[in-house]
């Protein structure tokens, strides 16, 4: 009897899931951003903090210094590492844009325990201009993407910019698997939870603000001991009254992972931060996970035809949405057939993030508090 109802239960989630991955798919076919505005052109500091190479990042660097932006632009380049190999990629970028103002930060000082943010506070000092652009090492961005995230700046009570994601595969196999994840699983969620005002993101891939601003919530070393320091940002921006304008676009996210342990430890990281962070909100969200809860269905009930049902019916609506996302932003991660993969690898990250609090980030190991502040553990 147990059993049974445990069977009704599942296929009750994957029943809730497959409505919400509709209703998904209807909100990212209508999603306008949030700070649209005419682009615009003042002068700017990007700062971009590296560790070591990665696949694309020549790539992915170059698209900054090719803009078309017709003010004064400086771009930073930080690393902790007199012997980093991203050195040698930034030299062959100034040789490549010699018009390009380039400038490169080496500083090993550490203000805390996360490692990019202490990057930026040695950066921060050298940047010449007022209106600042935090940008992640692994995104690449298209030639309107500097006027657009300006002109959004501009808005009223706009404190700070930030950009929607999309996943670029750099390699084969996993990095396909990494790259569906962010754009046909992680978008999608983000774009509910902005429509329902559920939500208030702030990412990496892109974070302008004007220097007062991050004066005023502390600078960057506020943030130094967080691990989603950039969703800290965030909500200090608004804290202080001030949105954080989220235009309709998406930039693009390198992703470069060569192994299963790789794309697990890095998926594990952020599904156990938001678990510590959010334990509502991230129990709450196995309602996303509707395919693998009809699968699931199917081995507790038996191959009936309404779990039968259920598995078609999930499936279709993951295609659906795959679809949607590929034409309201113009890209593409990886195959429908590869979807079932993917799905089953999210939710047993899922599952895993609810088993334990430490987090594996590059060659460390950390402790994440319920507040988001990390303890280092122990390098690997």
């Amino acid at each position: 009897m147990v059993f049974h109802s445990v069977g009704w239960m599942i296929s009750g989630l994957a029943l809730i899931g497959i409505a919400y991955a509709l209703l998904v798919a209807w909100l990212v076919g209508s999603f306008k951003g949030m700070g649209e505005s005419s682009p615009a052109e003042a002068p700017v500091t990007i700062l971009k903090p590296l560790h070591f190479d990665e696949p694309g990042l020549k790539r992915a660097l170059a698209s900054f210094l090719d803009q078309d932006y017709r003010a004064p632009v400086q771009i930073l380049f930080g690393v902790q590492d007199a012997g980093d190999p991203a050195i040698a990629i930034i030299r062959k970028l100034k040789d490549e844009f010699p018009q390009a103002d380039i400038g490169l930060v080496v500083d090993s000082e550490l203000h805390g325990s996360n490692r990019k943010v202490s990057n930026l506070v040695n950066m921060a000092p050298f940047a010449k201009y007022d209106l600042l652009v935090i940008s992640d090492s692994d995104i690449s961005v298209r030639r309107d993407w500097l006027k657009r995230v300006v002109g959004a700046l501009m808005g009223d009570g706009v404190g700070a910019v930030s950009c929607l994601y999309t996943g670029k595969a750099e390699t084969t196999g996993w990095s396909v698997l990494s790259a569906m994840g962010s754009t046909y699983e992680f978008l999608p969620n983000v774009i509910a939870g902005l429509s329902s005002r559920l939500a208030s993101p702030c990412f990496g891939s892109t974070i302008a603000l004007r220097r007062e601003t991050l004066d005023s919530i502390g600078g960057f070393r506020a943030f130094a001991n967080h691990l989603a320091d950039d969703y800290e940002i965030g909500r200090a921006v608004r804290g202080r009254g001030l949105k954080v304008a989220i235009p309709s676009f998406a930039v693009d996210h390198s992703c470069g992972e060569r192994r299963a342990i790789d794309l697990y430890h890095h998926e594990l990281r952020w599904n156990r931060t938001t678990h510590i962070i959010d334990p509502v909100g991230h129990t709450g969200s196995v309602i996303t996970h509707a395919l693998p809860l009809a699968g699931l269905a199917v081995l507790v009930n038996g191959p009936t035809e309404f779990s039968l049902a259920l598995i078609a019916g999930a499936l279709l609506c993951r295609l659906v949405l795959k679809w949607t996302i590929e034409r309201k932003f113009e890209t593409y991660a990886g195959p429908a057939l590869a979807l079932p993969l993917r799905d089953v690898f999210s939710f047993f990250v899922f599952l895993a993030s609810f088993f334990g609090e430490k987090v594996r980030w590059r060659n460390d190991r950390f402790a994440v508090s319920p507040t988001g502040a990390l303890s280092h553990v122990r390098s690997s």
